[in-house]
This record gives structure tokens, C-alpha cells and sequence, in this order.
């Protein structure tokens, strides 16, 4: 007969011995239960067939007791069931490569997310946690590493001349730093029973309400004045940059064959979510583009600084900056300001939010929650239109 560990008295009327009585998960996957001698809670036990070794493995997995009991079958289930994904994969990910620290873990993970992979080898594989086993894994050492994260000052100022200029990080940043490797150990470990060292899961908790409406915004006068200041080689770039939703790191990715001037659509392949999309342009901005791609071969940059190369983070921070200040606006103005004005423009144009989204390749939910309420004026004009 079969035993079904789910119940607390079920469990209760088992009887103590060495071997573990075992509930069937699935194929090759079980899960134990040894009734202690002592009158104790009990351990649970992870049981899974390597077809590679021709024979099971085990792991224990303790006994789960700051848990109610009716709580406790489904914590262990869950840990279970990733062990037999472990052990049925033999530790193997993609390429051959064993899964065994949180590095490794990592890595595997931005093998299919190459949008994080920076994030992760700024942030993880230089830090003492990535060689962490993900079998001795626990809080504290998750702690450890955010609390090294968050002490880590943001630069202002990237010139390699003078001072560098810094300021504390940013809440809404240190909350980006933490997804990459929650995702990544996500995939690998199951999450670790609340309110205990193992719990690894909790300390890489999101700080809430860390993503403040942004308010430094450029008006399309106030865009054309820094516009007139910026050096001739920025130009074409930073101009882009103003015209359009993009993610400045999406516009240098841009390549002179993007850009299809029969059709007037421009394909982003090199962006956040890291899915290529085609935007439609209109005629005005066709023509800007079609002149970015003139005597140009199409790998070659779409937006190419004088010594030929793309432009990057480094590259465009001081002439934006330089020209902000020149045109009498915000010390505080970055490539980013432009992005946030045009999506300003565009919501408050009416535009419906879902294509916004699209535009700019961001979240229904990121551009409800920083631009919504653009749309009352226009929800207000809608519903008076519906007076009887």
C-alpha cells in the first residue's frame, strides 16, 4: 500500500527504523520519512536514480521542525524534487560544465540571459560568495554579499582625469544587483525553509518601494538647447538618444543594417530582454537614420565615434554632461534623461501605454507605475465624453 506522507497523522503511526519509508514523486524520484527513536520530529530523505552511476542517490534533508507539521511535507517535496533535477542532470548544464558553486550557477544562468551576464561578473564572480558550494549555501552568506553590494559607492563621473566623483547607491539599483543571482540560484536550489540559516532565499529580498517616480525631465526646447552645446562628435548620437525611447546602450548596439530605408523600420536587436524587435519611423526620423548609415557597410556602427568604434557609457557621460551645464540645465543630466523625457512625451501624447511598452522594450507594469499618471488628463477627457 502506498504511503502517503502529506498527513501528520499518517506519518505519526509510522514505525522507527533504519530505512526511510518513501513516497514516489515521479520516476527514479522519491521522498523519505524516518520516524525518530527518540520520540523527535523525524527526517526527511531525498532519494534519486543517477542512470549515469546506475544507482540512487541520497540526501538528507533534515528534519524541518520550525515548520507546522502540515507545512513541513511540502517544504521537503519541493526540496526533493530540485535534488532529482540535480541528480538527473547529473550536474551537468550546458557545455559540460558542473554545477557546483555559485559561480557556476551563475555562469549558466547568463548563458541564456547575456543581458546579466556583466551584472553578474561585476558583481558575483569576483566576490568571496561565488565560490561558495550551492550544497553548503546559506543566509548568512547571502547577507554577506549584499551588504558588500550595498556599501559599494555608484560613480558620478567616469573621466579618467581629476577625481572621481561618487554617491551612495541607489536602492533601486542595489534591487536590480539582487535579480541575476536570485534567478540564478533559483534554477538550482529550492528555497530553504523560512526563518532558518538555510533560508538563503530571504536575504535577497527586494527593498520596497526603492523605484521613486523619476522627475528630472527635459522639455523638447530645453533637449535642443544642450543639442547646440554638445561636441560635434557626440552629436548624431546624443540626438538619437532624444528622439527616440531607446536604452542608450540599444543605440550604440545599433548597426548600419538595422536600418531597412525601403520600409522605414528599424530592427533593435541588442537590448535588455534580449529579444530583437522592428519599430516602424516616421519619415523625419527615417531620413536621420538614413543618414547615420551613408558609405556604411552594415556591420559597421550605426553611430560610430571618430576612431570608428560604438559609443559607450564611458564615451558619452561628459560631453552630455558638459553640454547640460553649457546650456544652463542640471548638472544632473545623463543619457538616461533623455529616454525618461521621450517616454514622458509619448504617454502624455496620448500614446496607449501597451505600445509604449513595446517601443521601449519595458514592462506594461515599469511604465504605469513611473509615467500613469500622465494618463488622467486624458482618462478625465475620455469619461466626460461619455456624459448622458
Amino acid at each position: 500500500m502506498a504511503i502517503d506522507l502529506s498527513k501528520v497523522g499518517r506519518r505519526g503511526e509510522l514505525k522507527a527504523q533504519r530505512e526511510p519509508h518513501w513516497q514516489r514523486l515521479r520516476t527514479g524520484a522519491f521522498l523519505g520519512f524516518r520516524p525518530s527513536q527518540r520520540g523527535g520530529p523525524g527526517t526527511w530523505i531525498a532519494r534519486s536514480y543517477d542512470a549515469d552511476a546506475g544507482k540512487y542517490k541520497m540526501r538528507s534533508l533534515g528534519d524541518f521542525g520550525t515548520l507546522p507539521g502540515n507545512e513541513q511535507f511540502a517544504a521537503a517535496k519541493k526540496e526533493a524534487e530540485a535534488f532529482a533535477n540535480q541528480v538527473e542532470s547529473g550536474g551537468i548544464a550546458n557545455g559540460h560544465v558542473k554545477i557546483v558553486t555559485v559561480k557556476d550557477a551563475c555562469a549558466d544562468y547568463a548563458r541564456t540571459h547575456a543581458n546579466e551576464a556583466d551584472r553578474l561578473k561585476r558583481n558575483v564572480y569576483s566576490d568571496p560568495i561565488a565560490h561558495v558550494r550551492l550544497d553548503k549555501l546559506r543566509k548568512h552568506h547571502i547577507e554577506a554579499w549584499r551588504a558588500r553590494i550595498e556599501a559599494v559607492p555608484a560613480l558620478v563621473s567616469r573621466r579618467k582625469e581629476g577625481e572621481k566623483v561618487t554617491r551612495a547607491r541607489a536602492q533601486s539599483t542595489v534591487n536590480r544587483d539582487l535579480v541575476p543571482l536570485r534567478a540564478a540560484l533559483s534554477k538550482h536550489l529550492a528555497h530553504g525553509t523560512p526563518n532558518t540559516p538555510a533560508a538563503w532565499q530571504e536575504a535577497l529580498r527586494p527593498i520596497k518601494n526603492a523605484d521613486r517616480q523619476r522627475t528630472l525631465y527635459l522639455d523638447i526646447d530645453e533637449r535642443r538647447r544642450l543639442l547646440e552645446r554638445i561636441d560635434a562628435e557626440a552629436l548624431s548620437f546624443v540626438k538619437a538618444i532624444a528622439m527616440m525611447p531607446l536604452r542608450p546602450g540599444a543605440m550604440s548596439g545599433l548597426s548600419a543594417g538595422d536600418f531597412d530605408k525601403r520600409t522605414r523600420e528599424l530592427t533593435i536587436g541588442k537590448d535588455k530582454t534580449g529579444k530583437p524587435r522592428r519599430i516602424a519611423v516616421p519619415v523625419t526620423l527615417a531620413a536621420f537614420l538614413a543618414e547615420q548609415t551613408k558609405n556604411k557597410s552594415p556591420a559597421d556602427p550605426m553611430f560610430m565615434r571618430g576612431n570608428g568604434k560604438r559609443w559607450t557609457k564611458n564615451d558619452w557621460n561628459d560631453p552630455i554632461r558638459q553640454a547640460a551645464i553649457g546650456a544652463g540645465l542640471s548638472r544632473a543630466v545623463t543619457a538616461y534623461v533623455f529616454r525618461h523625457s521621450v517616454l514622458t512625451d509619448l504617454v502624455d501624447g496620448g500614446l496607449p501605454i501597451l505600445t509604449v511598452a513595446q517601443l521601449s522594450d519595458t514592462s506594461v507594469e515599469m511604465i504605469e507605475r513611473h509615467y500613469g499618471h500622465l494618463n488622467k488628463s486624458a482618462a478625465e477627457q475620455a469619461l466626460a465624453a461619455l456624459a448622458l
